[in-house]
């Protein structure tokens, strides 16, 4: 007897030595730039669809944009709704009624409306409805709950992939799925309740793969750039993955709540949880929400801080954002949907106005002060346009210099030019244009302007080969000065000075 309790708090103690949970104070996490740009970019799509849906079942198609702001919340716009619909001009479009410029209004573009006939034609195909139900119906089945609270389907049809109005349209087609029970005057809030479960639908996607290869379940690991990956960490891991798989469509709330046990369970439904969505991601707010429905909110949190390689926590967007890491491809999604197919083109829509605006606005400043040195180097020189230039749009504009336009001059006439040109310029800026305050470049011709082969035929006294002048050996000899850099008038004055010292020299003599 003695012996027996004795073992007892052995046994306790070996109990206690197989709760090997991770100080998660050890783990660093460290971000991953792809799949953060994956949640970056969507960050206005979902407000932009809803804004989309309001106006679409408008009886006008518009609404004033006064209503809008009233709605800015239920719509989760962020910024201001006039600055919103004003950064996306390819989607929305604001008009004044009647032509009287006060009460603006908003509409879709043609463009976003064609998108939305390709959007609604996949919900109403009988392939998206089974897909739809069939995740809204494992949904149910986890963890056996078999119900949840209709709000919080609200905030997960977004990621599920279910219409807007799936309460009206996708529930009351399978009636053999699920029903909305409560609520209209009832006490209890109104609940999304499973009517039959389905055997079939109840295998995780671990299990299939597992299946599949022939493999005993192991979760993938994918650790971001930089991680590092201590000994100590990797053995709790090894560990962690040899334990046994509970399937997440099973309730094991009886496990203690921090063994590995438990852990490893609560990781497998909020895995399967993640993949029952089309874009593997959602908001953290989400999965803490469905984990208070289903018991486990404190154990999700710890899942997600205790393994970094199967979840992934995004901080932008301004907001916290779930992914599931095996599902992305750095910043793309393995397994494509048709709706994220979708929302892809919304996206190229969104940003397809701002690219051209940016390329134009380079085109423009690019060709803006070619445009000026032209006209003000015509406008010093006195000379007109003439047929052989050509002139082209604001897109890209080039002008072509002709033969005729070159005039003969000296170097220091083109420099005195250049430094008109440049003062010139300098006035426009303090006139307030958006010109950069610098000398104004040469441009170079695809050939010289000055070619002596171009001008021989055209001037021919003007261009002909100068010749340098020889100079006499006696010159050389008594180091006289050279005369070919003098005027006309110095050299008669030298001339004739030289020729009245011969004729005193010579009178001298005679004397």
């Amino acid at each position: 007897m003695q012996s027996l309790l004795r073992s007892l708090p052995r046994r306790r103690r070996r109990h206690e030595f197989h709760r090997t949970l991770f100080d998660v104070a050890s783990i660093k996490w460290v971000r991953d730039r792809a799949i953060d740009h994956a949640v970056e970019k969507e960050g206005n799509l979902q407000p932009l669809l809803n804004l989309k849906n309001l106006l679409k079942f408008e009886p006008s198609k518009s609404l004033p944009l006064s209503l809008i702001a009233q709605q800015r919340e239920s719509l989760g716009i962020a910024s201001r709704p006039v600055d919103f619909i004003r950064r996306y001009p390819s989607v929305f479009q604001e008009f004044f009624p009647g032509g009287i410029g006060i009460h603006p209004h908003v509409k879709l573009t043609p463009e976003i409306l064609l998108l939305d006939a390709e959007e609604h034609f996949i919900y109403q195909s009988d392939d998206n409805k089974r897909a739809g139900a069939d995740r809204l119906l494992k949904l149910l089945m986890l963890a056996r709950i078999n119900k949840i609270p209709l709000h919080i389907v609200e905030r997960l049809k977004w990621d599920l992939g279910l219409p807007h109005d799936f309460t009206q349209t996708l529930v009351p087609e399978f009636p053999d799925y699920f029903q909305v029970t409560g609520g209209n005057g009832n006490r209890s809030d109104p609940h999304l309740e499973l009517v039959c479960w389905s055997d079939e639908l109840a295998v995780s996607v671990m299990e299939k793969k597992a299946c599949e290869k022939g493999t005993p379940i192991a979760f993938p690991l994918q650790y971001s750039r930089g991680f590092e990956v201590d000994k100590k960490f990797k053995k709790w891991v090894d560990e962690w993955q040899k334990l046994p798989y509970i399937s997440p469509y099973e309730n094991a709330l009886h496990l203690p709540a921090k063994s590995d046990e438990a852990d490893k369970w609560a990781v497998s439904v909020l895995h399967e949880l993640l993949h029952l969505l089309i874009a593997k991601k959602t908001d953290r707010e989400n999965v803490l929400l469905l984990g208070e429905c289903l018991g486990l909110r404190a154990r999700f949190k710890r899942a997600l801080l205790q393994h970094p390689g199967i979840f992934y926590l995004s901080s932008k967007i301004g907001t916290h954002t779930v992914i599931l890491r095996e599902s992305y491809k750095r910043n793309l999604l393995i397994e494509n949907h048709p709706l994220m197919d979708m929302r892809g083109k919304y996206i190229h829509l969104m940003n397809t106005i701002k690219e051209d605006k940016k390329t134009k606005d380079l085109q423009s400043k690019n060709t803006q002060q070619p445009k000026l040195a032209h006209a003000y180097a015509s406008k010093g020189e006195g000379e007109e346009m003439q047929d052989g230039e050509t002139e082209k749009g604001r897109d890209g504009e080039s002008y072509d210099f002709s033969d005729s336009e070159v005039e003969e001059g000296s170097d220091d006439d083109y420099s005195d030019e250049d430094e008109d040109r440049s003062q010139m310029v300098s006035q426009v800026n303090a006139r307030g244009d958006r010109v950069r305050t610098r000398r104004i470049p040469k441009y170079e011709a695809k050939r010289p302007l000055r070619s002596p082969n171009s001008l021989e035929g055209r001037n021919p006294r003007k261009t002909r080969n100068k010749e340098p002048t020889e100079v006499s050996r006696n010159t050389v000899m008594h180091g006289r000065r050279k005369i070919c850099g003098q005027s006309p008038g110095r050299l008669e004055f030298s001339r004739d000075r030289g020729r009245s010292n011969l004729d005193t020299k010579a009178s001298v003599l005679k004397r």
